[in-house]
């Protein structure tokens, strides 16, 4: 079964090895047997930074140019900023009108945010943020939406707003699935969730000796001390890379780790250099792109007519079923 889908990164720039698991790798299998659209949401990057705005139309690019090198057709799916597909916000306004407060106050991601970021002040667009998410998947009347499970509350909240809808002003909207993914998930060196604000990362595009060096600095099983200590992999920064990266040694070496036959001074040096091997092709690649900058701004452009052609006629459907003006 296909599926009409809809995903996206608020732009921050060059993607890390947890966007790359994450996210992008379930991506680009999903663009081989649905109709995918894939947006830049760089207006939810304003729900938080909207007073750093200056490296924005340089982020959105920096984080295109690493979609595409990582696998993301623009010949299979359609890709396009947020902000260029005025629909998004007419439909988020419509939207908005019928959305009762405490569907947004109960929100669990909002409350993990204000703590996370120390917020003291909440804005009204950070406050609203789940309803233009729901905007987003349901302008492109959406039937499928990846998710991981610390998601499913928001595709839960467009179900029921997609179900208030339909119920006021008839039929218009599916109510998209969560199309449950098992994301790996890849920690930072400091073993803490991969990323930027945390200044933890593992970027697609790193250098080998960058590499080298933040491999050093990983975390490993507090408990083994010596070579000859019985680890503990689970507990273990440098193995979860192993396992992202598909090593073919992975059972073998969970199995030596355990056994005492490996330290973590050797773990850390085969793992940069299956980094180093597996990162290898996505950094020549961006080096090749990024001399070609014109290209992926096409594709942007190209990728906003394309999703222009559909939210066009969601949100003519919208305004004929309100009976609006």
């Amino acid at each position: 079964m296909s599926y009409r889908i809809l995903s996206g990164f608020r732009p921050t720039g060059r993607i890390h090895l947890g966007n790359l698991f994450g996210a992008l790798k379930n991506w680009i299998e999903l663009q081989e047997n649905n109709e995918c659209f894939f947006e830049v949401a760089d207006y939810h990057a304003l729900t938080t930074n909207y007073n750093k705005t200056d490296e924005l139309r340089g982020d959105i690019i920096e984080m295109v140019i690493d979609w595409i090198v990582c696998g993301l057709d623009p010949e299979k799916s359609v890709i396009f900023v947020q902000s260029d597909v005025k629909e998004h916000i007419e439909l988020f306004i419509l939207l908005s009108m019928i959305t009762p407060l405490p569907w947004l106050e109960r929100n669990p991601t909002l409350k993990e945010q204000l703590k996370e970021l120390n917020i003291r002040t909440i804005h009204f667009g950070h406050l609203g943020y789940p309803v233009l998410q729901a905007a987003d998947i349901l302008i492109y009347k959406s039937t499928a939406v990846p998710v991981g499970e610390d998601q499913l509350p928001h595709i839960e909240f467009t179900r029921e707003l997609a179900r208030k809808f339909n119920n006021l002003y008839g039929e218009v909207f599916p109510e998209p699935i969560s199309l449950l993914t098992n994301f790996a998930r890849v920690p930072g060196p400091d073993g803490k969730r991969m990323q930027k604000s945390l200044n933890n990362t593992i970027f697609v595009s790193e250098e080998p000796e960058k590499i080298i060096k933040k491999v050093n600095q990983a975390f490993t099983d507090p408990k083994k001390i010596r070579k000859d200590d019985k680890g503990h992999p689970e507990n273990c920064v440098i193995f979860a890379y192993h396992e992202a990266l598909n090593s073919k040694d992975r059972e073998q070496r969970e199995k030596d780790c355990k056994d005492g036959k490996i330290g973590c001074v050797q773990c850390k040096k085969d793992c940069s250099s299956l980094m180093i091997e597996y990162l290898s092709p996505y950094r020549e690649k961006r080096k090749e792109l990024k001399k070609n900058e014109g290209y992926v701004r096409n594709v942007l452009k190209e990728g906003a007519k394309k999703a222009c052609e559909e939210t066009k006629k969601t949100i003519s459907d919208v305004r004929e079923h309100m009976k609006l003006w």
